[in-house]
């Protein structure tokens, strides 16, 4: 008899798991997974957590603080929402994610008290609640020094958020979410700031003044400590260099010189200031104390960030960008405007049905020549030729495609990049496929890019 396949047994997991209220769908409450984590010995006490939140960012952040806390010698755990391509990509230890096998392993251990706390209550748990339940007990299993924890969606009410981080890092607040977190700035930022715990250090990215005086008096009522980027941390000097940039960072405990990032963008400059300053606070660094700038040098210098202005392919070159709302597109916009010398950009974009199509769609018209619009294979992508209502005001019908199928866009917007109006064949033509999480991983399993 064979042995089951792995990937199999994944899939018969996931088919089980997708049975459940997925990410889309909330109850407001951590009574459920507190109830499942309080069956499993509360496993997300016995390792101290930094716990990420914020807009956009949270998940190269994620990646960088990990990324230092491994190179220091710490072994790590990492939760990260969504995935591109494989669910594994979501629970890391050793700054890898687990085997197909291990996250069966994790789910057919946990399933029996899943079971127990469906049977209590109207509401059972939801997938995001079981994958969080999953990752808590993984952590505790390897064992881990530290979790490095990203928040689902918003923060107060978030599966994430029974575990007490010592450290709450906030990167950028802007809005999305809006059918679950409102479009008032100051609600969606007094969510977030539910992850501050009493007595924790709070590390906060630049903020919108709205967000960061909710922030504030969120700090103020719990006792925390907080560093704020711009004022005791951030980047001194970003210089553009081959396959990304060269940092000089402020760190809480000092300047950190000549850091190279593989990433682009000034976005992910900020990313790299905000980790760094959430693990020198983690380690206690502060004014007469720094991290060994060699080690800062060597973590960033293996940071990886999939789908995050990731190169694909060269000649022509496509990128691949997970953004997603409009702060991340405007990121996106400002990086190739910057970074990358395009003498013509063809933008293939696929969103979601519940997303700012409008506002994502109008930040990238500065800087690309035409767009191709398309479809993910998500049940809750946007309908291309809805998409291209849309798109028809911002663009005009003579600078965009419709071509409903993923693989047929990307072929499509390849095609335009490298020929000029005349019919010949134009160098320095780019494509970057962009609009949705779901957009941006399905794009690299074409490309042959492994999920990571």
């Amino acid at each position: 008899m064979s042995a089951p396949d792995p990937l199999e047994e994944l899939r018969q997991v996931e088919a089980e798991l997708n049975q459940r209220w997925p990410e889309t769908k909330l109850d407001p409450s951590v009574e459920r997974i507190r109830a499942l984590a309080e069956l499993l010995g509360d496993p997300q006490t016995s390792y101290p957590v930094l716990h990420i939140t914020g807009t956009n960012g949270k998940t190269s952040t994620s990646r960088m603080v990990d990324a230092l806390l491994t190179r220091v010698g710490l072994r790590t755990g990492r939760y990260t929402s969504p995935h591109l391509q494989l669910v594994t990509e979501r629970i890391n230890v050793d700054n890898a994610p687990i085997s197909p096998e291990r996250y069966v392993e994790v789910y057919r251990d946990i399933e029996p008290l899943v079971s127990i706390v469906d049977s209590r209550g109207e509401v059972p748990l939801s997938k995001f609640e079981v994958l969080t339940g999953m990752a808590f007990a993984a952590f505790a299993d390897a064992p881990v020094d530290a979790a490095v924890v990203e928040v689902g969606m918003g923060g107060q009410w978030d599966a994430t958020n029974i575990a007490d981080g010592k450290i709450a890092v906030i990167t950028p607040i802007g809005i999305d979410h809006v059918d679950y977190l409102g479009s008032s700035l100051e609600g969606i930022a007094t969510e977030k700031a539910g992850i501050i715990k009493p007595g924790a250090v709070a590390l906060l990215a630049e903020q919108d003044p709205v967000a960061e005086r909710v922030l504030l008096r969120r700090i103020a009522e719990v006792d925390a400590m907080v560093a704020r980027q711009g004022s005791e941390f951030g980047v001194l000097q970003r210089d553009v260099a081959v396959g990304g940039q060269l940092l000089r960072l402020q760190g809480l405990g000092g300047v950190y010189e000549e850091v190279f990032l593989p990433l682009h963008g000034a976005h992910q400059a900020a990313n790299a200031a905000l980790a760094l300053a959430a693990v020198e606070a983690f380690f206690g660094a502060g004014a007469d104390r720094q991290l060994d700038v060699d080690a800062v040098r060597e973590a960033f210098a293996t940071v990886a960030s999939p789908g995050r202005l990731e190169r694909v392919r060269s000649a022509p070159t496509v990128l691949v960008d997970a953004a997603h709302n409009p702060h991340g597109a405007k990121a996106l916009a400002k990086a190739l405007d910057e970074e990358f010398g395009f003498r013509k950009l063809v933008a293939v974009v696929g969103v979601m049905d519940d997303k700012d199509a409008v506002g994502i769609l109008s930040e990238l018209e500065p800087v690309v020549t035409e767009v191709v619009l398309t479809a993910n294979s998500s049940p809750r992508a946007m309908d291309p030729d809805l998409l291209a209502g849309v798109a028809i005001p911002i663009f005009g019908e003579d600078r965009m495609v419709v071509q409903p199928h993923l693989p047929d866009a990307i072929e499509e917007a390849v095609r335009l990049a490298e020929d000029d109006d005349d019919g010949g064949v134009v160098s320095g033509g780019g494509v970057i496929v962009t609009g949705s999480v779901v957009t941006a991983g399905e794009a690299r399993a074409l490309f042959g890019k492994e999920p990571s």
